[in-house]
This record gives C-alpha cells, sequence and structure tokens, in this order.
C-alpha cells in the first residue's frame, strides 16, 4: 500500500478488545468511551487510511469462562460472537454520527443488522473508503477474536495488524504483577512463542508468522496513540520477524 499524507500504513486492521468499551466498569458499554474512541478513529479516517475494526466480546460475555463453569463449550463461543456483534453494532452507530460510513459485516449469518463476511465484499467497502467492522469472530467455535483478526487482516491484505491494549506494549511479564517486567520496543513471532509472551493467541502469533504480517501493540487508552502508530512514530512493541 502507498503511504497516505506521510503514514507509514496506508490500510489497518484495528483489534480492540471488548474491554475496551465499558471503560471504568467492570462489564457492557460505557456510552462516553465509545464517543471518545469514535472521534479519535473518524479523525484516522479522515487522513485517507482504509480501516478495518475487531473488536471483542469480553465486555458482555466469555465463551472461555462460561466453559469452566459447566455450560458447552460451543455454545458459550457462539453467545462471545454475539458479544461481538453487539459492541460491533455500538460502533458503528457513533461512526456513522460523525459521517463516517461503516459496515458491519458478520462471520454469523445476521442479515437484519449486518452484511455476511465476504471477502471481495470487504475489500470493495474499503476501497470505497468505508469503515468495515468485522463481527463475530471467524464464526467457528475454538477461535478467539485475536485469531479472527490476524486471519481478516490476512484475508483484506492489511499493512499491519494493531492490536490495541491497556499496556503500552510487550512485556516479559504482566507489569501490573512484577514490577521488574521488562518492555520489548521489538520482539520476533518466535520468540513471542517461545516465551509464552501475552501479546496474542498462539495461532493468531503463527499465522502472522507464516505470512509475514507485523503486529504493533499499543495503549489504546491515549488520546492520539492509533495516529501516531499509524504515522509509524515508535509508539508501543513491535512483533515481526
Amino acid at each position: 500500500m502507498p503511504d497516505r499524507d506521510g503514514l507509514r500504513y496506508g490500510r489497518v486492521l484495528l483489534k480492540l478488545s471488548g474491554e475496551a468499551l465499558m471503560g471504568p466498569g467492570s462489564f457492557g458499554i460505557d456510552a462516553e468511551v465509545v464517543r471518545i474512541l469514535s472521534d479519535e478513529l473518524a479523525a484516522v479516517h479522515a487522513l485517507g487510511v482504509q480501516l478495518a475494526l475487531v473488536v471483542g466480546g469480553g465486555n458482555i460475555f466469555r465463551g472461555v469462562q462460561a466453559a469452566s463453569a459447566g455450560m458447552d463449550r460451543v455454545s458459550g463461543d457462539h453467545m462471545g460472537m454475539l458479544a461481538t456483534l453487539i459492541n460491533s453494532l455500538a460502533l458503528q452507530d457513533q461512526l456513522e454520527k460523525r459521517g463516517v460510513q461503516t459496515r458491519v459485516l458478520s462471520a454469523l449469518e445476521s442479515r437484519q443488522v449486518a452484511e455476511p463476511f465476504i471477502r471481495r465484499r470487504a475489500l470493495r467497502h474499503l476501497e470505497k473508503n468505508r469503515v468495515i467492522i468485522l463481527a463475530a469472530g471467524t464464526g467457528n467455535p475454538y477461535f478467539t477474536t485475536d485469531t479472527a483478526a490476524a486471519l481478516r487482516g490476512l484475508e483484506i491484505k492489511a499493512d499491519v495488524l494493531l492490536k490495541a491494549t491497556r499496556v503500552d506494549g510487550v512485556y516479559s511479564a504482566d507489569p501490573a504483577k512484577d514490577p521488574k517486567a521488562t518492555r520489548y520496543d521489538r520482539v520476533t513471532y518466535q520468540e513471542v512463542l517461545e516465551r509464552g509472551l501475552r501479546v496474542m493467541d498462539a495461532a493468531a502469533i503463527s499465522l502472522c508468522k507464516e505470512n509475514k504480517l507485523p503486529i504493533v501493540v499499543f495503549d489504546i487508552r491515549r488520546e492520539g496513540n492509533i495516529r501516531r502508530v499509524i504515522a509509524g512514530e515508535p509508539i508501543g512493541s513491535v512483533v515481526s520477524e
């Protein structure tokens, strides 16, 4: 992809956790947080960036936790996929209030509220300068939204996968629990896998490694960081070869 207005990346897959939408609460969607995030996404889109979003559903429901409590894993994962669709619709609503044409494409068929995910359709939306929100993960149980983000990033030929988190990069251990944790500016896919670093799940890292899709892990809570990362500023940690 050619640079746009000096930006490093022209087509981006941004992975947001469901928790990024709940603000200070313990669950659900915080309307003010979604408004602030949508302001930033609209500003980035206005620069000419082709933007695809994958959002998790952990602020509403987690299939893995439900399975550990006795629920059937497949049923729990399907409920989690529907949670991502709820979050996607919330983001779509706020982006369109800012004049950004947005399409939700779902891996689960939900024709009344979202288009089915069809790769060529997704690419066409990007070419028409629409933001696409890719909901319902891969449409399959046992796969996380991190893996869905890696898969969709490859399918749409994204320049980079941006992993938005609550920390400012990749650490050797959880910095909230270990004050001696080391932050990495750059780390390889293989090092992430071998050291068990908490970036994305192993399936997502392996997909990116096999297809050379770089990952940037950064703090979503600092205003303007999405644009800084896309501009190529040294924000967060880069996972690459």
